[in-house]
């Protein structure tokens, strides 16, 4: 059963949750069970993803990492402006301060890039656009299986036009941030599946897909939908080994209302659990990422150390009600008891 682009036991791959969630031992407990794991390299220094190379080099597995392409700097102050004034009662209840002028880094691109050309990896995935073309090439003579992920046909071509050796294949039921290449794009409900034949009947690249995985059904229908293997991330934030906060668990737990795409915590479309602060400021945010996720960044913080989940980021996809407590070994062997 050992996955072709992945080079995995399983055809399960461990998403690259970024900002905590996914921990070096959520993703080693998903490697020693058989899937593939991805590292996050979003919002680390070049310093601490290299650690943390190092360390999954000594799991014995390939492993992937996951980079976060920059967009181009066009920020709208004024609307970035509005959109500060807007949530100051929301920081003053949590007694912290919102950044007055707006933060546009590039979360350290070039020298990840860099750190992954000399230091190669088995495999590297972007999010959020498609790197230079001789980026790729660098990579790819390394040694390195590079991936993009893509959402329509369209960023597929342009994907397989730029180099790439394959797709990740994410649906609108996917947790956390869409990976649209176009922030303002709003993101229509569509089942995974369909994207996924859409991008293998338009492009021959091999996939992985992502995006309401729930169960070992939806594994099934995509793997027959055309993907080679399925990432899965939601199931696992409440493992064992997972680095969401007490919080954040907590309200997934307890939780019974439905996802939203929102742009409210980030200025990027990404899907949550809804709540007070996605109901109260959604309409009004602005395309604006990374500059709102650097505004919200210090007020999620506090929100989710204080227990205040009705203003934290719920990041979680149409499945979340499925998602146990327990070993993420044990989610890995569930969603492949039956294939």
């Amino acid at each position: 059963m050992t996955t072709t682009l992945l080079g995995s036991d399983l055809p399960i791959a461990a998403a690259p949750m970024a900002g905590g969630p996914t921990t070096a031992a959520l993703a080693s407990a998903a490697t020693r069970a058989g899937a593939f794991a991805f590292l996050p390299g979003g919002y680390l220094t070049p310093d601490r993803l290299a650690d943390d190379v190092a360390a999954a080099r000594g799991w014995g597995r390939p492993f992937g990492v996951n980079l976060f392409v920059p967009g181009p700097a066009n920020l709208d102050r004024d609307a970035f402006a509005a959109y500060a004034q807007r949530l100051a009662p929301e920081a003053a209840a949590l007694d912290v301060g919102l950044a007055a002028e707006p933060v546009e880094d590039d979360d350290h691109w070039a020298d990840k890039l860099r750190l992954l050309v000399e230091d190669p990896v088995p495999v590297v995935s972007f999010t959020f656009g498609l790197p230079a073309a001789a980026d790729v090439r660098a990579l790819r003579r390394a040694g390195t299986v590079v991936l993009a992920s893509v959402t329509t046909p369209e960023e597929a071509a342009a994907a397989r036009d730029g180099g790439v050796d394959g797709l990740v294949v994410q649906g609108p039921s996917a947790g956390g941030h869409s990976a649209t290449w176009d922030p303002a794009r709003r993101i229509a409900n569509a089942p995974t599946s369909a994207v996924v034949r859409a991008v293998t009947s338009a492009v021959g690249l091999p996939v992985v897909a992502a995006g309401g995985v729930d169960g070992p059904d939806a594994v099934r229908d995509l793997l027959a939908a055309g993907a080679e293997a399925v990432a899965v991330g939601t199931l696992l934030l409440r493992t064992d080994e997972s680095g969401a906060s007490a919080t954040y668990q907590a309200a997934l737990a307890a939780a019974d209302r439905d996802t939203v795409v929102t742009r409210a915590f980030t200025g990027r479309p990404a899907r949550a659990v809804r709540n007070g602060f996605v109901d109260r400021h959604d309409d009004a945010a602005p395309v604006g990422y990374p500059a709102i996720h650097h505004l919200t960044r210090d007020l999620r913080r506090r929100a989710a150390a204080a227990g205040d989940a009705e203003r934290l980021h719920l990041w979680a996809g149409t499945g979340y009600r499925q998602a146990t407590t327990g070993p993420a070994a044990d989610v890995v062997r569930a969603l492949t008891a039956s294939l």
